[in-house]
């Protein structure tokens, strides 16, 4: 179950916080004042405030064969949002309870990839959507050992029949994958941040894992 209590601050006074929605993920309407960089206070503010919270994202990379796994799923967002619905992205996935982002990621990789991780370098966390949501992501890259692969790089579908998950996993290059999100043709936030920080990072990175 998603918290939906808000933190006490300072320079924050609540006014009222109401639930409209209390299905999976919380839906509130938050009337609030906070402090102004004059020091003054607001007037009443009235937001609403979708309840997500904690979740966590893996990049996974192979250093011996520079490539970089991603998947595909729909995503009905996108289609709302007027772009293409099946969208590339990182493997993710949100807390369960008190878990932590690594048990997140090596979970969400089994489940979503069917791939063992060995090892985490931690990339950064980001509030995904500040102006309506309270979900905040870490991402990682994942060391990873790719097996032969066939020519377009495929690795099966995977998902929990469960929630009807339908997740196509493919090996790409990492000079590939970078060059697209740097040329904007990922629209997925996420999956472009983890790619933008590899392109900065992956000589480090290489050196980094091999010498573990």
């Amino acid at each position: 179950m998603v918290s939906t209590e808000i933190p006490s601050h300072p320079d924050v006074q609540l006014e009222s916080v109401d639930s409209v929605w209390n299905g999976r993920f919380p839906l509130q309407v938050v009337r609030f004042q906070h402090r102004r960089f004059d020091r003054n206070m607001s007037g009443i503010r009235t937001w609403e405030l979708w309840r997500r919270g904690r979740a966590a994202a893996l990049l996974p990379y192979d250093p011996v064969t520079d490539k970089v796994v991603i998947i595909e799923q729909f995503r009905l967002p996108a289609l709302a949002a007027g772009i293409e619905p099946v969208m590339l992205e990182l493997c993710a996935g949100l807390a369960s309870g008190d878990e932590s982002p690594e048990d997140i990621v090596t979970r969400e990789a089994q489940e979503e990839m069917g791939l063992s991780v060995e090892r985490l370098e931690k990339i950064g966390g980001f509030l995904l959507t500040p102006g309506g949501c309270d979900e905040y992501l870490v991402i990682f890259a994942g060391l990873i050992h790719l097996p032969h692969l066939p020519p377009d790089g495929r690795l099966g579908v995977h998902g929990l029949a469960s929630e009807h998950e339908d997740i196509s996993v493919r090996a790409m290059s990492a000079t590939e994958a970078i060059e697209d999100a740097i040329a904007g043709r990922i629209p997925n936030s996420v999956a472009s941040l983890g790619l933008l920080w590899l392109a900065a990072r992956r000589d480090w990175l290489r050196e980094l894992w091999s010498a573990a």
